[in-house]
């Protein structure tokens, strides 16, 4: 072994700076890379849960990929001190060229320490919306809810948005620290309908279909989200609310819900308005009408005047 290592060392000597150095930066990443993958390896038979996985992996990745940017710095620019005083030169030209980049990886120091969100939070953000499935050095990735696909459900597509985009875009996260939201459903009745028969049985349906406040613990949760965000909801249960539209009078039942149970809680609700609706006479659903009035005159024709 130590003739093979003297070997070594003389070959590397004969050879020149640039050469020598090429060499050991590709023995130093080859070796990173082998010694992740095997800590990576012998970890995953310790854990389970996927998400913990999932996450363990990325920080691996993030841990040799430090490390191996400090062993090539040092390698090719001669230690730290004279990595600082070369930046510090180039600092300028750096930053004209590489400004997209610079601002991605801003971006995602900023994802890892200020969490504007998590692997798994749904989010919407310069018009995308969908599931963060991944964050990487220089982009993360969305599951695409939305677009061509009716209410909140997936379309199968992933996009890959810039780090940089979160320094100069709104960021809307649908479940950081409160996993609920205000959903609504609207039901139009005609002015002819008994509306306020129709509400009460638009408000049941709400009622009967919207999460239980008191069993899910909604106030405890909004403690604890208050903690961080200025936010106040004095009422948390199911309403309706009534007014007047066009062709009818329009009923809009409000209500929380789990962010990714909008679409099958609104079915069930509609199919029990639609089933109390129907067993009643009095009650109709509106749509787009025209409605004119003739006047008689109109309607008998044009009047002779008589002659002679």
């Amino acid at each position: 072994m130590g003739l093979v290592m003297w070997a070594l060392m003389t070959w590397l000597d004969e050879l020149g700076r640039v050469d020598r150095n090429l060499v050991v930066s590709v023995a130093v990443v080859v070796s990173v890379l082998f010694i992740r993958w095997l800590v990576l390896r012998v970890v995953h038979r310790r854990i389970d849960d996927a998400q913990v996985w999932f996450r363990t992996r990325k920080w691996g990745t993030y841990v040799a990929f430090a490390i191996v940017l400090l062993a090539l710095t040092d390698i090719w620019l001669g230690g730290i001190d004279s990595a600082i005083t070369y930046v510090g030169i180039v600092s300028a030209g750096i930053a004209i060229a590489l400004t997209d980049v610079l601002k991605n990886l801003a971006g995602w120091a900023y994802i890892l320490f200020r969490r504007p969100f998590r692997v798994g939070d749904r989010i919407e953000v310069v018009g995308c919306a969908g599931d963060v499935v991944d964050v990487r050095v220089f982009r993360f990735t969305l599951l695409e809810i939305g677009n061509w696909v009716d209410a909140d459900q997936s379309t199968g597509r992933l996009i890959h948005i810039p780090n940089g985009v979160l320094f100069t875009e709104p960021v809307a996260n649908s479940t950081d620290g409160f996993p609920f939201i205000w959903d609504e459903i609207p039901v139009l009745v005609t002015f002819e309908s008994d509306w306020e028969a129709a509400e009460r049985l638009v408000l049941a349906a709400v009622t009967a279909h919207a999460p239980d406040t008191k069993d899910v613990g909604f106030g405890e949760q909004i403690r604890r989200a208050a903690q961080d965000y200025f936010i106040r909801y004095t009422h948390l249960g199911p309403t309706v609310y009534v007014s007047v539209k066009d062709s009818g009078v329009m009923l809009t039942g409000r209500y929380l819900v789990l962010v990714r149970s909008r679409r099958a809680v609104q079915q069930d609700m509609w199919k029990v308005i639609l089933r109390s609706f129907a067993e009643r006479a009095d009650i109709d659903l509106a749509y787009p009408t025209i409605r004119a009035y003739l006047p008689d005159r109109l309607s008998t024709g044009p009047q002779q005047e008589p002659t002679g």
